[in-house]
């Protein structure tokens, strides 16, 4: 089989060690689709599956390319753009009665005045996601004026601030396979610690991890990471959703992106696929 990875970092250890698994019988290549010599590939010489560790317009475009020519891409581009735009995000979740957390969209942070002022505290954040966005708890309109002046021109989307216990529970699915963790919020009090606690799945109630494989169906994803806070109410809410997240550090991952990699190629699975509104 012939594997390529759509990537600029083919080194991130999910990555690297995927590929050492795989190489002893297949083709591993890699692609930096978002570079501008990135040419559109022969539709003859397509490789078996594709998967999709990038998120810029041009790989993105390089990914549809792909699917239209027939290649199975891990994610589909239509399901990784979804998950950049945390409005449209929102509504997709909030429609299919997903437990994701109530989401208001800001052309800027420059409110037209108090009455448009949301009841504090509450989380801001970038609308479209990406590396070094914004992220930020705003406990009042003096904080929200400081963040307002820089990032002036920011679309955002205005969240109420859940109150919780300060430690996301970092859930990543590869195919059939869940994994977990607990990481301290980067907006809790002292700040964030990306060190991770691996989870046992025994440790999570049933219901969180039937909500976890819902976003998988509703977002049609097959690799992708939830973020979810424990409310105290017993379901859980959901703070984001991410395609093709690192998952570092997690026993496993490699092992199953490698085997989903393999039944995409074989056809014995074809990657989900968004369906209209």
């Amino acid at each position: 089989m012939r594997i390529c990875l759509l990537t600029p970092a083919p080194d991130h250890p999910l990555l690297a060690r995927t590929t050492d698994l795989l190489t002893s019988r297949h083709t591993v290549e890699w692609l930096d689709p978002g570079t501008a010599d990135a040419a559109l590939p022969d539709p003859a010489t397509l490789a078996d599956v594709y998967l999709l560790k990038t998120r810029t317009p041009r790989a993105l475009a390089y990914a549809r390319h792909l699917e239209e020519h027939g290649a199975p891409v891990l994610n589909s581009a239509a399901a990784t753009e979804l998950c950049q735009d945390r409005t449209a995000m929102a509504d997709v979740a909030l429609r299919a009665g997903l437990p994701f957390v109530a989401t208001r969209t800001e052309p800027s942070l420059r409110l037209p005045g108090p009455a448009a002022e949301p009841a504090w505290p509450v989380v801001v954040k970038s609308r479209h996601s990406r590396r070094h966005d914004l992220v930020a708890r705003v406990d009042d309109a003096e904080r929200l004026r400081e963040l307002a002046a820089r990032w002036p021109d920011e679309p955002v989307v205005i969240q109420p601030f859940t109150p919780n216990s300060g430690w996301d529970h970092k859930m990543w699915v590869v195919g059939d396979e869940i994994f977990a963790g607990l990481r301290r919020s980067e907006l809790a009090e002292g700040g964030a610690d990306k060190r991770t606690r691996t989870l046992g799945l025994g440790d999570l109630p049933d219901e969180w991890l039937e909500v976890v494989r819902r976003v998988g169906e509703v977002f049609a994803l097959d690799v992708y990471g939830v973020d979810l806070l424990d409310a105290g109410g017993g379901a859980p809410v959901i703070v984001d959703i991410n395609a093709f997240p690192g998952i570092r550090g997690q026993h496993g991952a490699p092992e199953a992106l490698a085997a989903l990699a393999l039944h995409t190629a074989a056809g014995s699975r074809r990657p989900r696929v968004p369906v209209g509104p």
